[in-house]
């Protein structure tokens, strides 16, 4: 990774308990994969609310390159048929945790249900090691292939207990 590729760095932890979301914002998102989860690449179609993005994604852990453009809705419809059999849904609630950082916490629906995950971005590792998460988050998952998107779309929700 380069120091001009746009950088993700998150931390990622199941939900021991919904937090009180009234200061939260919500929309559904409807995501499918283009590539295989083995892939080192992923090539992820995204719809949130009315907005349609193509987003690639590459490296591991908590630090990934990540490209996201905006995309029309014809252009959404010609690919999201390659996204047959690797899709998830899920309603997102974005919120604030009062340490000036922002929850996004990921409630799937359907086949996903009920895997309940929260992540946070960070400007910098520094700060996402330093981050200390509330209590309503539970076991950290940031570096279990299982519990990434693209690998919930073709496998499944994790065998694996859900809390803590």
């Amino acid at each position: 990774m380069t120091h001009a590729d746009p950088v993700e760095i998150e931390r990622k932890f199941l939900v021991k308990r919904l937090p009180d979301l009234a200061r939260a914002r919500c929309y559904t998102v409807r995501q499918g994969y283009c590539t295989h989860p083995d892939d080192s690449i992923s090539m992820r179609l995204r719809q949130k609310s009315d907005q349609l993005f193509l987003t690639v994604k590459t490296g591991e852990g908590p630090v990934r390159s990540e490209r996201e453009i905006p995309i029309e809705a014809e252009q959404f419809n010609v690919l999201w048929p390659a996204t047959t059999g690797r899709r998830i849904e899920k309603k997102r609630w974005i919120g604030p945790l009062g340490n000036g950082h922002l929850f996004e916490l990921d409630i799937f629906c359907g086949a996903h249900q009920p895997l309940q995950m929260v992540e946070v971005e960070f400007d910098t590792l520094e700060d996402a090691e330093a981050f200390t998460p509330p209590d309503w988050f539970g076991r950290e998952v940031s570096t279990d292939k299982a519990y990434r998107n693209k690998s919930i779309a073709l496998w499944g929700v994790p065998q694996q207990p859900m809390s803590v």
